[in-house]
């Protein structure tokens, strides 16, 4: 969707896209400024946490409006495109219904929850809570609306908007129910039969509701909206409150560890949308591009970087895609399967390396130390690079790939012309590591390195760049914050119901080796990491594992770095792994090329996982 002609809707559009700028870029800013203050002025700046935490709330949902505006709401689309016309339009037309239907729901669970939710008194700062948090109902409204525009036009939008809005206020009824009895000096008689109607309904409807979200997954409904869908239906069918998937997603974002997230993913926009890419590819070129393969270890390396900062190997794989493929690729003769099968398989290693999104995430909802799972993540990621490496050596010994000369002037040329960036992961490390920061302030830390080197230093990104490049940003921060805030609320049902305790009784009883556990935990990793995003996975899965792997005996780091490995490997899994589809688009191939190309690095990586799995010194060592 482009900006609009309208000179109103243009207005709303800048102003809209300014004030997520900025806040994401104070997000940056803020924790940088309390260490300041802190270091002159011992108290700090005053509710600094309320403020942070917070602020993180609000781009988040900013973000998912942005993400709305601009179709980046990530989704699975099986096939869709390639139906005929009309059942095509079908298609689109009931997933527009659902999400329409599952987002109304949205806002009336988070508008009661804001009216109902807070004590008299609750700020944050100068600020009462209640209105910081009525971003979420602000936020859905306006998503609700952008799907409707963005899904098929005529009847069917007229279709989609009625249907939508009236079958998700009747799930929302109990939500509005509870701000008349909150709020309501007398009690109309009708709010007692409404929500007796709610209730009956309720129970019959959930669940095929909930069925039928789960099926228009794959026909593009947005992970967050079937995922949080999915709870708020189940705790419906339960008689249940529904605004506890807005409770649980107020929770989600303003727990202590989340706004690393949209800090690093901030920075590696900041080293993306510069020269930084051409800057390391430069320098690992000329640092290795001697060695037989050297090119493709140069690749891997820089897309392993890329990756661990930005905290998405989609945005790798679209990044640098181009720009490595013709570094490997440079004889137009050579078959070019092998090097995108490399560009695209290397886009997940990152994962498993500090400051790693994935990692802070199963962190935070495993409550298991982050710094250890960092430790943890070092050596296994270490050998998926080296065996992804020597695959890269053995097809140029084979293929006589020509290397490319050492020079030691032009090795220094392009260290002196990288060194900031090459800095980067080491400042990182070192602050963390040594405890003279937190996580949160080593991220803050890393935005505003970053930034000053590309646009001080380098001055590739101008004052007039800094939107833009905070927008781009803000569509994955919204993205992913979405599914995994509104994810929180189908784990809390996952837990509240007791299924990980059942699950865990019935494995118990059924299997008795832990070698065979660990391979259905493989399995059962791939599968997922195939269908889901690695948030929304590690918000719906990882409770179901996690006290399964505690009755095994499995260390807690381990199964961690377990997790994340698997679903590195699942995205590069055909038929339906993202990166498949995300290479295919960048590369400019039909997918069966790209599953040709990716299907021996696929083993490759299959193997590394399971030597990670059932070796378990490789996660725990450095512990």
């Amino acid at each position: 969707m482009g900006r609009p002609r309208s000179r109103v809707a243009a207005f709303f559009w800048d102003f809209e896209s300014v004030v997520a700028s900025v806040s994401l870029l104070l997000l940056g800013v803020l924790p940088v400024l309390e260490v300041v203050v802190r270091f002159l002025y011992s108290g700090g700046i005053p509710a600094y946490n309320r403020y942070l935490l917070h602020l993180v709330l609000v781009v988040s949902f900013l973000g998912g409006m942005i993400a709305a505006r601009d179709g980046r709401h990530l989704s699975i689309r099986v096939a869709v495109d390639a139906l005929p016309d009309r059942l095509r339009l079908a298609a689109d037309s009931l997933g527009s219904v659902l999400t329409v239907t599952i987002v109304v729901a949205f806002f009336w669970s988070s508008l009661s929850f804001v009216a109902i939710g807070f004590e008299p008194g609750s700020r944050v700062g100068l600020f009462a809570t209640w209105l910081v948090a009525a971003v979420m109902p602000l936020a859905f409204a306006v998503i609700g609306v952008r799907f409707l525009l963005a899904g098929p036009g005529g009847a069917a939008r007229a279709v989609a908007a009625a249907v939508g809005v009236i079958v998700g206020t009747v799930i929302g009824l109990s939500a509005i129910a509870s701000m008349v009895y909150t709020h309501a000096a007398v009690i109309p008689p009708i709010i007692d039969r409404l929500y007796d109607f709610w209730f009956v309904a309720m129970r019959v409807a959930a669940v095929p509701l909930a069925i039928l979200l789960v099926v228009a997954a794959f026909i593009g409904v947005p992970l967050f909206v079937v995922l949080g869908g999915v709870a708020l239906l189940l705790f419906a069918r339960d008689g249940g409150s529904i605004e506890v998937i807005a409770n649980e997603s107020y929770v989600m974002l303003t727990g202590n560890a989340i706004p690393a997230i949209p800090l690093f993913t901030l920075a590696g926009f900041f080293l993306s949308e510069s020269k930084a890419g051409e800057r390391l590819v430069r320098l690992f070129r000329a640092l290795f591009g001697w060695l037989p393969g050297g090119l493709f270890i140069a690749a891997i390396l820089a897309s392993t970087f890329f990756t661990t900062f930005t905290g998405a190997s989609g945005v790798t794989i679209l990044a640098l895609g181009g720009l490595l493929l013709f570094v490997l690729n440079r004889d137009p003769a050579r078959d070019q399967g092998f090097a995108v099968g490399t560009l695209t398989a290397s886009g997940s290693i990152g994962l498993l390396f500090p400051p790693s999104l994935a990692l802070i995430v199963y962190g935070s909802v495993a409550g298991v130390s982050i710094f250890d799972l960092f430790l943890g993540g070092v050596l296994p990621g270490a050998l998926l690079v080296i065996a992804m490496c020597v695959a890269g050596v053995v097809f140029a010994l084979k293929h006589k790939v020509p290397s490319v000369p050492f020079s030691l002037p032009e090795a220094w040329s392009a260290l002196k012309g990288s060194i900031w960036e090459v800095l980067l992961p080491a400042i990182v490390v070192a602050v963390y590591f040594s405890g003279i920061a937190t996580l949160v302030e080593t991220a803050a830390l890393a935005v505003v390195y970053t930034l000053f080197v590309e646009t001080v230093i380098h001055r590739e990104i101008g004052l007039r760049r800094l939107v833009s490049v905070s927008l781009q940003a803000l569509t994955i921060v919204g993205g992913v914050l979405l599914i995994v805030a509104l994810a929180r609320g189908l784990s809390y049902y996952i837990i509240d119901v007791q299924i990980p305790e059942m699950l865990t009784s019935w494995v118990a009883g059924s299997i008795g080796s832990r070698f065979v556990f660990l391979l259905l935990v493989n399995l059962a990793l791939l599968i997922a990491g195939m269908f889901m995003d690695i948030f929304g996975a590690i918000l719906v899965v990882a409770p179901l594992i996690i006290p399964l792997g505690a009755a095994f005996g499995v260390d807690p780091v381990h199964l961690g770095i377990i997790f994340v490995a698997n679903m590195g490997v699942g995205f590069i899994t055909p038929p339906v792994g993202l990166n498949l589809f995300l290479a295919s688009y960048r590369f400019e191939l039909p997918l069966a090329k790209v599953y040709r190309a990716v299907a021996p690095f696929f083993l490759l990586q299959l193997l590394i996982v399971l030597v990670i799995t059932y070796w378990p010194w490789l996660s725990t060592v450095l512990l």
